[in-house]
């Protein structure tokens, strides 16, 4: 081969690597013939999607053969109605991660930069350097991001900054007060895309709802998704709320079929499911206090969550850990790749799940793992 096809790429793309996902089940079934294996790699819900959701998404099956409704017309307006907000201002992603693109994709320019925290979402640089733009890292505080440094950190060239409620992958979050402190501080012209994907299983009181900044801040871009708490990970839906003009410029670069006919039914008729969404927070916050619990008796040091995953301190390097659950049948995240080789991120499962995973991991910590 005389032709590098990798230096005819753009000079961001050439310098990313590609997202690394939670390790699939069919891939550790094929490494180690393993059979009875949990994933709690991924912060999926494990109760899985509301019945209506699923008998949605089986009747729109007898439409695929025709294209989706490009403009996403029903959900969009169900969405409006649920949020209190008009429908120009929701912009329809193939999950929240395809917002963040279309944001970078629409506002970053070579040369200009995005503010993102230290141990934050890992796609925030990397829709930045593929847009040839600048990411700059603010240093966390106590594993979260600290708002008055990243608001320091804005300059001339800023664009955009990241903001995650609560963070993935450390479950930390900033409350109602901090926020709008941050906001005041950001310039008119710089969008701040605030992350809200694991909004709903947030019970602090003073934990913050962006669509209610969205009238004061026009800058701001609301950003949630169906992949989480109402369990449709698999089918790809999230959506942006934001100014109508700053929705109208993100649909002008969204691929008019980017939200699939199954999708689009599934996540209008999950938006109606309040009682499958309120099970599953009651189910998270057992689980979460059930996971807390086994890690104390452990003597395991965790970053508290509010979110539906924990990230646990092996107190040495957690590869060995990881490597070692994966034998035990059990998924979950090693945080390498985030700048925490000692922590293992786990995803809050069923009660039974969850203690499968604590059994497992006594079991390798006392073979010495660490």
């Amino acid at each position: 081969m005389t032709c590098d096809y990798i230096k005819l790429a753009n000079g961001g793309v050439q310098r990313l690597q590609p997202y690394s996902p939670g390790k699939p089940i069919e891939e550790l079934e094929r490494e180690l013939g393993i059979r009875d294996i949990i994933k709690l790699a991924s912060n999926e819900n494990p109760l899985g999607p509301s019945h209506k959701a699923l008998e949605a998404a089986k009747r729109a099956l007898e439409q695929v053969h025709l294209y989706p409704d490009g403009a996403g017309f029903s959900l969009k307006a169900a969405l409006a109605e649920k949020l209190g907000v008009n429908s120009n201002q929701v912009t329809l992603g193939n999950g929240s991660n395809d917002i963040l693109e279309l944001v970078a994709r629409a506002y970053l320019q070579p040369g200009e930069e995005t503010v993102y925290a230290e141990y934050a979402f890992a796609i925030y640089p990397l829709v930045t350097v593929a847009c040839s733009a600048k990411p700059v890292m603010v240093p966390a505080h106590l594993y979260g991001h600290d708002l008055a440094a990243m608001a320091d950190a804005i300059n001339q060239n800023t664009r955009i900054v990241f903001l995650a409620n609560p963070n993935n992958p450390t479950g930390t979050w900033f409350n109602d007060v901090a926020l709008d402190r941050f906001l005041e501080r950001v310039p008119e012209d710089v969008l701040v895309v605030l992350d809200e994907a694991y909004f709903e299983y947030v019970e602090e009181s003073h934990y913050p709802d962006g669509l209610r900044r969205l009238a004061r801040y026009p800058n701001l871009i609301v950003t949630r998704t169906f992949s989480k708490i109402h369990g449709l990970a698999g089918l790809r839906v999230g959506y942006a709320v934001s100014h109508p003009d700053v929705a109208d410029i993100l649909n002008r670069v969204r691929q008019p079929f980017n939200v699939n006919i199954p999708a689009l039914a599934a996540a209008e008729a999950a938006l109606d499911d309040v009682d499958h969404l309120e099970n599953s927070r009651c189910e998270n916050t057992a689980g979460l206090g059930q996971l807390v619990e086994g890690l104390n008796q452990l003597g395991l040091e965790h970053i508290p969550s509010v979110a539906n995953f924990i990230t646990v301190d092996c107190a040495g390097e957690a590869l060995p850990v990881y490597e070692a659950l994966l034998r035990e049948g059990v998924i979950v995240r090693p945080l390498g790749g985030y700048g925490l080789p000692n922590h293992l991120r786990v995803t809050v499962g069923t009660a039974r799940e969850n203690e499968r995973f604590l059994n497992a991991l006594a079991k390798v910590m006392k073979a010495g793992a660490r």
